[in-house]
Protein backbone atom coordinates (compact mmCIF):
# COMPACT_ATOMS: atom_id res chain seq x y z
CA UNK A 1 0.00 0.00 0.00
CA UNK A 2 1.68 3.44 -1.09
CA UNK A 3 2.04 5.48 2.02
CA UNK A 4 2.59 9.40 1.80
CA UNK A 5 6.34 10.52 1.67
CA UNK A 6 8.16 13.32 2.69
CA UNK A 7 7.30 16.91 0.55
CA UNK A 8 9.41 18.95 -0.77
CA UNK A 9 9.54 22.35 -2.89
CA UNK A 10 10.97 23.11 -6.24
CA UNK A 11 10.95 26.83 -7.43
CA UNK A 12 11.93 27.89 -10.89
CA UNK A 13 13.30 30.98 -11.85
CA UNK A 14 13.73 30.80 -15.68
CA UNK A 15 15.69 34.06 -16.39
CA UNK A 16 19.62 34.33 -16.96
CA UNK A 17 21.79 37.10 -18.43
CA UNK A 18 23.59 34.74 -20.98
CA UNK A 19 22.26 31.37 -22.08
CA UNK A 20 25.39 28.78 -21.47
CA UNK A 21 26.46 26.69 -24.37
CA UNK A 22 25.81 23.31 -22.41
CA UNK A 23 22.57 24.23 -21.29
CA UNK A 24 19.62 22.30 -21.55
CA UNK A 25 17.30 23.65 -18.51
CA UNK A 26 14.52 25.98 -19.31
CA UNK A 27 16.06 29.67 -19.13
CA UNK A 28 16.03 32.31 -20.87
CA UNK A 29 17.95 35.19 -21.49
CA UNK A 30 16.85 39.05 -20.52
CA UNK A 31 17.59 42.26 -19.37
CA UNK A 32 14.58 43.03 -17.66
CA UNK A 33 12.94 40.31 -15.36
CA UNK A 34 9.65 40.99 -14.68
CA UNK A 35 9.90 40.55 -10.76
CA UNK A 36 6.85 41.45 -9.11
CA UNK A 37 4.36 39.89 -11.46
CA UNK A 38 6.34 36.35 -11.00
CA UNK A 39 6.38 36.36 -7.54
CA UNK A 40 2.96 36.95 -7.72
CA UNK A 41 2.19 34.05 -10.37
CA UNK A 42 4.42 32.06 -8.74
CA UNK A 43 1.71 32.66 -5.47
CA UNK A 44 -1.02 32.40 -7.66
CA UNK A 45 -0.01 29.33 -8.52
CA UNK A 46 0.84 28.05 -5.16
CA UNK A 47 -2.34 28.37 -4.25
CA UNK A 48 -4.00 26.87 -7.03
CA UNK A 49 -2.02 23.80 -5.67
CA UNK A 50 -2.83 23.98 -2.81
CA UNK A 51 -4.79 20.34 -2.37
CA UNK A 52 -1.61 18.70 -3.29
CA UNK A 53 0.26 18.77 -0.28
CA UNK A 54 -2.58 16.75 1.80
CA UNK A 55 -1.63 18.29 5.28
CA UNK A 56 2.33 17.69 5.11
CA UNK A 57 5.04 19.98 6.00
CA UNK A 58 7.75 21.12 3.78
CA UNK A 59 10.75 19.64 4.63
CA UNK A 60 13.02 21.42 2.08
CA UNK A 61 12.83 24.30 -0.31
CA UNK A 62 15.46 24.23 -3.73
CA UNK A 63 14.90 27.40 -5.71
CA UNK A 64 16.83 26.54 -8.89
CA UNK A 65 16.83 28.28 -12.79
CA UNK A 66 18.07 30.21 -14.65
CA UNK A 67 18.97 32.12 -12.38
CA UNK A 68 17.49 32.49 -8.64
CA UNK A 69 19.96 35.35 -7.34
CA UNK A 70 19.05 37.82 -10.29
CA UNK A 71 15.79 38.21 -8.13
CA UNK A 72 15.98 40.54 -5.07
CA UNK A 73 16.14 39.52 -1.19
CA UNK A 74 13.15 42.09 -1.00
CA UNK A 75 11.15 39.68 -3.30
CA UNK A 76 12.40 36.69 -2.04
CA UNK A 77 11.44 37.32 1.39
CA UNK A 78 8.27 38.07 0.27
CA UNK A 79 7.57 34.68 -1.54
CA UNK A 80 9.33 33.13 1.92
CA UNK A 81 6.95 35.17 4.16
CA UNK A 82 3.72 34.23 1.31
CA UNK A 83 4.74 30.60 1.81
CA UNK A 84 5.28 30.41 5.55
CA UNK A 85 1.43 31.72 6.42
CA UNK A 86 0.23 28.68 4.07
CA UNK A 87 2.08 25.84 4.45
CA UNK A 88 3.88 24.83 7.68
CA UNK A 89 7.82 24.62 7.42
CA UNK A 90 9.19 21.81 8.92
CA UNK A 91 11.37 22.97 11.99
CA UNK A 92 15.10 22.24 10.37
CA UNK A 93 13.72 23.13 7.34
CA UNK A 94 16.78 23.59 4.51
CA UNK A 95 15.81 26.32 1.97
CA UNK A 96 18.70 26.59 -0.78
CA UNK A 97 18.83 29.49 -3.32
CA UNK A 98 21.18 28.85 -6.88
CA UNK A 99 23.15 32.07 -7.22
CA UNK A 100 26.23 32.78 -9.66
CA UNK A 101 29.17 34.46 -8.02
CA UNK A 102 29.33 37.79 -9.52
CA UNK A 103 29.73 40.72 -7.87
CA UNK A 104 25.98 41.92 -8.09
CA UNK A 105 24.72 38.55 -6.31
CA UNK A 106 26.98 38.57 -3.95
CA UNK A 107 25.86 41.99 -2.83
CA UNK A 108 22.52 40.51 -1.92
CA UNK A 109 23.68 37.40 0.43
CA UNK A 110 22.96 39.04 3.82
CA UNK A 111 19.74 39.92 2.26
CA UNK A 112 19.23 36.58 1.43
CA UNK A 113 20.27 35.11 4.96
CA UNK A 114 17.82 37.50 6.54
CA UNK A 115 15.07 36.13 4.18
CA UNK A 116 15.03 32.30 5.40
CA UNK A 117 17.72 31.07 2.63
CA UNK A 118 19.96 28.63 4.82
CA UNK A 119 21.66 27.36 2.36
CA UNK A 120 23.47 28.53 -1.35
CA UNK A 121 24.65 26.48 -4.26
CA UNK A 122 27.18 28.48 -6.04
CA UNK A 123 27.53 27.38 -10.19
CA UNK A 124 31.21 27.77 -10.31
CA UNK A 125 31.98 25.34 -12.60
CA UNK A 126 36.06 25.99 -13.37
CA UNK A 127 38.38 28.28 -11.39
CA UNK A 128 40.23 28.69 -15.35
CA UNK A 129 39.41 31.80 -17.02
CA UNK A 130 39.96 29.84 -20.44
CA UNK A 131 37.28 27.53 -19.37
CA UNK A 132 34.79 29.70 -18.22
CA UNK A 133 34.94 31.66 -21.21
CA UNK A 134 34.49 28.33 -23.49
CA UNK A 135 31.28 27.72 -21.17
CA UNK A 136 29.84 31.11 -21.18
CA UNK A 137 30.19 31.75 -17.67
CA UNK A 138 29.88 35.89 -17.26
CA UNK A 139 32.08 35.36 -13.75
CA UNK A 140 35.66 35.65 -13.34
CA UNK A 141 37.89 32.98 -11.25
CA UNK A 142 38.41 35.54 -8.53
CA UNK A 143 34.74 36.25 -8.52
CA UNK A 144 34.41 32.62 -7.84
CA UNK A 145 36.41 32.51 -4.54
CA UNK A 146 35.87 36.33 -3.69
CA UNK A 147 31.89 35.04 -3.32
CA UNK A 148 32.37 32.14 -0.71
CA UNK A 149 34.55 34.49 1.51
CA UNK A 150 31.11 37.10 0.73
CA UNK A 151 28.93 34.22 1.83
CA UNK A 152 30.18 33.25 4.69
CA UNK A 153 29.95 37.05 5.97
CA UNK A 154 26.85 37.21 5.54
CA UNK A 155 25.96 34.28 7.90
CA UNK A 156 25.91 31.55 5.72
CA UNK A 157 27.51 28.37 6.84
CA UNK A 158 25.97 25.70 4.92
CA UNK A 159 26.69 26.36 0.84
CA UNK A 160 27.24 23.95 -2.25
CA UNK A 161 29.88 24.41 -4.83
CA UNK A 162 28.89 23.07 -8.26
CA UNK A 163 32.15 22.09 -10.29
CA UNK A 164 32.36 20.83 -13.64
CA UNK A 165 35.03 18.06 -14.93
CA UNK A 166 35.78 17.16 -18.52
CA UNK A 167 35.68 20.48 -20.17
CA UNK A 168 36.61 21.32 -24.11
CA UNK A 169 40.40 20.90 -24.00
CA UNK A 170 40.70 20.42 -20.33
CA UNK A 171 44.05 18.09 -18.85
CA UNK A 172 44.09 16.00 -16.03
CA UNK A 173 46.30 18.58 -14.48
CA UNK A 174 43.50 21.44 -14.70
CA UNK A 175 40.69 19.64 -13.97
CA UNK A 176 42.26 18.33 -10.13
CA UNK A 177 43.39 22.06 -9.71
CA UNK A 178 39.79 23.31 -10.40
CA UNK A 179 38.75 20.96 -7.85
CA UNK A 180 41.65 21.42 -5.30
CA UNK A 181 40.50 25.23 -5.23
CA UNK A 182 37.13 23.84 -4.74
CA UNK A 183 38.24 22.19 -1.90
CA UNK A 184 40.70 25.35 -0.36
CA UNK A 185 37.31 27.52 -0.16
CA UNK A 186 36.00 24.81 2.63
CA UNK A 187 32.06 24.71 0.80
CA UNK A 188 30.04 21.79 2.88
CA UNK A 189 29.00 19.99 -0.37
CA UNK A 190 30.35 19.58 -3.68
CA UNK A 191 28.54 19.03 -6.47
CA UNK A 192 31.33 17.64 -9.20
CA UNK A 193 30.21 16.11 -12.56
CA UNK A 194 31.30 15.56 -15.64
CA UNK A 195 30.24 17.76 -18.70
CA UNK A 196 27.74 15.76 -20.64
CA UNK A 197 26.79 17.07 -24.31
CA UNK A 198 22.62 17.45 -24.25
CA UNK A 199 20.52 17.61 -26.68
CA UNK A 200 19.12 21.38 -27.87
CA UNK A 201 22.28 22.92 -26.45
CA UNK A 202 24.65 25.14 -28.60
CA UNK A 203 27.10 22.41 -27.85
CA UNK A 204 25.43 19.95 -29.39
CA UNK A 205 24.97 21.51 -32.74
CA UNK A 206 28.48 22.60 -32.66
CA UNK A 207 30.28 20.37 -30.66
CA UNK A 208 33.72 20.85 -28.90
CA UNK A 209 36.60 18.51 -28.52
CA UNK A 210 36.38 16.84 -24.93
CA UNK A 211 39.25 15.15 -23.41
CA UNK A 212 39.47 11.55 -24.48
CA UNK A 213 38.07 8.34 -22.16
CA UNK A 214 41.25 7.33 -20.82
CA UNK A 215 42.49 11.09 -19.44
CA UNK A 216 38.21 11.21 -18.12
CA UNK A 217 38.81 7.82 -16.48
CA UNK A 218 41.83 9.06 -14.52
CA UNK A 219 40.71 12.67 -13.58
CA UNK A 220 37.38 10.74 -11.92
CA UNK A 221 39.43 8.31 -9.93
CA UNK A 222 41.98 11.30 -8.95
CA UNK A 223 39.57 13.66 -8.37
CA UNK A 224 37.33 10.78 -5.90
CA UNK A 225 40.58 10.09 -3.80
CA UNK A 226 41.21 13.86 -3.54
CA UNK A 227 37.83 14.21 -2.33
CA UNK A 228 38.09 11.41 0.38
CA UNK A 229 41.34 12.12 2.05
CA UNK A 230 39.58 15.97 2.07
CA UNK A 231 36.69 14.70 4.23
CA UNK A 232 34.24 14.95 1.41
CA UNK A 233 32.09 11.58 1.30
CA UNK A 234 30.57 10.39 -2.03
CA UNK A 235 27.04 10.01 -1.22
CA UNK A 236 25.68 10.22 -4.77
CA UNK A 237 27.00 9.43 -8.28
CA UNK A 238 27.93 13.14 -8.12
CA UNK A 239 27.29 14.68 -4.69
CA UNK A 240 30.41 15.03 -2.06
CA UNK A 241 29.61 16.24 1.16
CA UNK A 242 31.14 16.61 4.77
CA UNK A 243 29.47 14.79 7.95
CA UNK A 244 25.47 15.48 8.19
CA UNK A 245 25.48 18.11 5.44
CA UNK A 246 23.91 15.73 2.22
CA UNK A 247 21.56 18.07 0.56
CA UNK A 248 18.07 17.21 2.26
CA UNK A 249 16.34 17.99 -0.94
CA UNK A 250 18.08 16.47 -3.19
CA UNK A 251 18.13 13.43 -1.31
CA UNK A 252 14.39 13.72 -1.24
CA UNK A 253 14.40 13.38 -4.97
CA UNK A 254 16.77 10.17 -4.80
CA UNK A 255 14.74 8.22 -1.92
CA UNK A 256 11.32 8.96 -4.36
CA UNK A 257 9.68 11.83 -2.18
CA UNK A 258 7.57 14.30 -2.96
CA UNK A 259 7.83 17.47 -4.33
CA UNK A 260 5.82 19.95 -5.48
CA UNK A 261 6.23 22.23 -8.61
CA UNK A 262 6.07 26.18 -8.89
CA UNK A 263 7.44 28.28 -12.01
CA UNK A 264 7.78 28.24 -15.50
CA UNK A 265 8.73 24.83 -16.83
CA UNK A 266 8.84 22.91 -13.40
CA UNK A 267 8.44 19.53 -12.58
CA UNK A 268 6.58 17.81 -9.48
CA UNK A 269 5.72 14.46 -8.19
CA UNK A 270 2.60 14.07 -5.59
CA UNK A 271 1.37 10.62 -4.03
CA UNK A 272 -2.22 10.30 -3.43
CA UNK A 273 -2.90 7.44 -0.33
CA UNK A 274 -6.27 7.89 -0.45
CA UNK A 275 -6.39 6.81 -4.91
CA UNK A 276 -3.52 5.10 -4.40
CA UNK A 277 -1.47 6.53 -7.60
CA UNK A 278 1.19 8.41 -8.06
CA UNK A 279 1.07 11.38 -10.38
CA UNK A 280 3.82 13.62 -12.25
CA UNK A 281 2.87 16.95 -13.59
CA UNK A 282 4.23 19.90 -15.37
CA UNK A 283 3.62 23.98 -15.08
CA UNK A 284 3.72 26.14 -18.35
CA UNK A 285 7.46 26.13 -19.48
CA UNK A 286 7.09 29.45 -21.70
CA UNK A 287 7.64 32.69 -19.09
CA UNK A 288 5.13 34.65 -21.28
CA UNK A 289 2.54 31.85 -20.81
CA UNK A 290 3.50 31.36 -17.28
CA UNK A 291 2.59 35.06 -16.86
CA UNK A 292 -0.44 35.07 -18.94
CA UNK A 293 -3.15 35.30 -16.74
CA UNK A 294 -5.77 33.84 -19.45
CA UNK A 295 -3.34 30.50 -19.29
CA UNK A 296 -3.32 27.41 -16.73
CA UNK A 297 -0.63 27.03 -14.69
CA UNK A 298 -0.39 23.15 -15.44
CA UNK A 299 0.43 22.07 -18.47
CA UNK A 300 0.41 18.47 -18.18
CA UNK A 301 -0.23 16.09 -15.84
CA UNK A 302 -0.08 11.78 -15.80
CA UNK A 303 -0.51 9.27 -13.61
CA UNK A 304 2.71 7.01 -13.51
CA UNK A 305 1.86 3.17 -14.30
CA UNK A 306 3.36 0.22 -12.92
CA UNK A 307 6.23 0.05 -15.44
CA UNK A 308 7.21 3.17 -14.99
CA UNK A 309 7.05 3.17 -11.04
CA UNK A 310 9.39 0.37 -10.88
CA UNK A 311 11.66 2.04 -13.30
CA UNK A 312 11.88 5.64 -12.06
CA UNK A 313 12.28 4.43 -8.13
CA UNK A 314 15.16 2.46 -9.19
CA UNK A 315 16.62 5.21 -11.80
CA UNK A 316 16.90 7.90 -8.73
CA UNK A 317 17.67 5.19 -5.88
CA UNK A 318 20.45 3.70 -7.27
CA UNK A 319 21.77 7.46 -7.40
CA UNK A 320 22.79 6.59 -4.14
CA UNK A 321 25.73 4.80 -2.80
CA UNK A 322 23.67 3.30 -0.26
CA UNK A 323 21.05 1.80 -2.38
CA UNK A 324 16.97 1.41 -1.73
CA UNK A 325 15.20 -0.07 1.13
CA UNK A 326 12.98 -3.07 -0.12
CA UNK A 327 10.01 -1.43 2.08
CA UNK A 328 10.86 1.92 0.73
CA UNK A 329 10.19 -0.08 -2.86
CA UNK A 330 6.85 -1.51 -1.81
CA UNK A 331 5.43 1.76 0.33
CA UNK A 332 6.91 4.29 -2.11
CA UNK A 333 5.52 3.10 -5.30
CA UNK A 334 2.92 -0.03 -3.77
CA UNK A 335 4.32 -2.43 -5.82
CA UNK A 336 5.12 -5.84 -4.35
CA UNK A 337 8.74 -7.18 -4.15
CA UNK A 338 7.39 -9.98 -6.35
CA UNK A 339 7.12 -7.40 -8.99
CA UNK A 340 11.08 -6.46 -9.49
CA UNK A 341 12.48 -9.85 -9.04
CA UNK A 342 13.89 -10.97 -12.67
CA UNK A 343 15.45 -7.64 -13.31
CA UNK A 344 16.81 -7.72 -9.83
CA UNK A 345 18.21 -10.96 -10.16
CA UNK A 346 19.85 -10.01 -13.59
CA UNK A 347 21.68 -7.36 -12.16
CA UNK A 348 23.05 -9.86 -9.43
CA UNK A 349 24.12 -12.50 -12.05
CA UNK A 350 25.97 -9.56 -13.96
CA UNK A 351 27.87 -8.21 -10.70
CA UNK A 352 25.96 -4.76 -10.96
CA UNK A 353 23.73 -5.54 -7.68
CA UNK A 354 24.39 -6.25 -4.10
CA UNK A 355 21.06 -7.63 -1.77
CA UNK A 356 21.10 -7.96 1.75
CA UNK A 357 17.78 -8.64 3.87
CA UNK A 358 16.48 -5.02 3.59
CA UNK A 359 17.98 -3.41 0.53
CA UNK A 360 19.51 -3.64 -2.75
CA UNK A 361 22.91 -1.92 -2.91
CA UNK A 362 25.16 -1.15 -6.28
CA UNK A 363 28.63 -2.35 -6.68
CA UNK A 364 31.16 -0.52 -7.78
CA UNK A 365 30.55 -1.66 -10.93
CA UNK A 366 27.17 -1.20 -11.23
CA UNK A 367 27.50 2.78 -10.33
CA UNK A 368 30.37 2.72 -12.69
CA UNK A 369 27.94 1.31 -15.29
CA UNK A 370 24.96 2.76 -14.08
CA UNK A 371 22.58 3.14 -17.50
CA UNK A 372 23.19 -0.83 -18.09
CA UNK A 373 21.65 -1.38 -14.42
CA UNK A 374 18.83 0.39 -14.86
CA UNK A 375 18.50 -1.18 -18.62
CA UNK A 376 17.60 -4.17 -16.97
CA UNK A 377 14.35 -2.37 -15.26
CA UNK A 378 13.44 -1.37 -18.90
CA UNK A 379 14.08 -4.58 -20.57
Amino acid sequence: MLIQPPLSLYIHFPWCVRKCPYCDFNSHETNAIPETEYINALLNDFHQDASLWQGRELKSIFMGGGTPSLFSAKAIDELLKQLRQNIDFAPDIEITLEANPGTFEQEKFAGYHAAGINRLSVGVQSFNSEHLSTLGRIHTADEASQAMYSLRSAGFNNFNIDIMHGLPNQSIEQALADLQQAITLKPTHLSWYQLTIEPNTIFYSKPPRLPKDEILWQIQETGQDLLAANGYEQYEISAYSQDERQSKHNLNYWRFGDYLALGAGAHGKITDSKKQQIIRYQKTRLPKDYLNSDKVFTASQKTIDCDELNFEFFMNGFRLNQGVSKSDYECLTGLKLEHTNKPIEKAIALGLLQETATAWIPTEQGRLYLNDLLQLFLD
